[in-house]
């Protein structure tokens, strides 16, 4: 008696639902959100912090990869990132007085 179980992992089934094709596309929505996330604070905060956009994507890209450590980055990075942005002017400020009480330091390029 033959049983007609699918073989997740044979490539010559195109067009089927693998477990293969079901964790890609599961992983590139889940992506899709994230940059849509990411596309929509940097749109947000980008007139408020026209000075310091480097920093903010710095903040943004530290919040996607926090975020991708957790079983759900998709839902997690939105909440992070915000939070991460809001952060970016303080931590600025704080630079420039670091900068200013010890002028010795190298400033960056």
């Amino acid at each position: 008696m033959k049983l007609n179980t699918p073989n997740w992992n044979d490539p010559e089934r195109s067009g089927e639902m693998t477990v293969a094709t079901v964790c890609r596309d599961t992983c590139r929505k889940a992506l899709a959100q994230i940059n849509l996330a990411k596309e929509a604070i940097l749109a947000e905060w980008s007139q408020s912090l026209k000075s310091q956009q480097h920093a903010l994507k710095l903040a943004l890209n530290e919040a996607e990869a926090l975020a991708r450590q957790t079983m759900y980055p998709h839902l997690v990075f939105p909440a992070l990132a915000f939070e991460k942005a809001q952060a970016v002017p303080a931590w600025n400020a704080r630079q420039q007085r670091v900068r200013r009480t010890n002028p010795h330091l190298p400033l960056p390029l």
